[in-house]
């Protein structure tokens, strides 16, 4: 089964994914181009809520771009496997070895805003991340590694302190929170 298929059994969680789940199959039938950066209005990613196994805590990145705590995720860049995408970025941005999904399914949806800004000399203009989240897990005793490139910290911190310490009050309301309030369904 391919990742259409996987979104159009998805059942949503609340109405921002009912609404962003119909909002990403359009985009995906109506755009060729859907999973390539190259289309420069929206483009597919996948991102991961990453928990120990006790599921208490997440791990998180201080994105240099957002200037804020952080999931991670990344581009598609034409790979239709969002699952691992969300691994090969995990891996990238935290210098963990072995993250695990907890379950292959997607976790969550979301169609986030992104606003311009400079990427390797380079302007980017505001534009959509057709998002889907994977939930992994990873054993907080793993050396981490920041990602120079893209952030300034990786840390494990609590649920509570995670919606704490971001400064993007958008995803700690709707995303978040959300993804912390749907562990209790796994």
């Amino acid at each position: 089964m391919g990742i259409r298929e996987d979104i159009e059994k998805y059942r949503p969680f609340n109405e921002q994914e009912r609404r962003d789940k119909q909002v990403i199959l359009d985009f995906i039938r109506n755009n060729n181009d859907a999973f390539l950066r190259s289309n420069l209005i929206a483009h597919m990613t996948a991102s991961a809520w990453i928990v120990n196994p006790q599921r208490t805590k997440t791990l998180l990145v201080y994105h240099r771009l957002f200037n804020s705590w952080s999931w991670t995720g990344g581009h598609a860049d034409g790979e239709e496997d969002l699952l691992a995408v969300a691994l090969r970025e995990v891996r990238e941005e935290t210098g963990v070895k072995d993250p695990r999904p907890v379950t292959e399914d997607i976790y969550s949806l979301e169609a986030l805003t992104v606003d311009g800004h400079e990427k390797h000399g380079e302007y980017v203009p505001s534009h959509l991340h057709m998002n889907v989240t994977y939930l992994l897990e990873a054993d907080e005793g793993e050396s981490l590694r920041i990602c120079r490139e893209e952030n300034s910290g990786v840390a494990w911190f609590s649920l509570e302190e995670a919606l704490e310490i971001s400064t993007e009050p958008w995803f700690v309301e709707r995303i978040y929170k959300k993804l912390n309030d749907k562990l209790k369904t796994v």
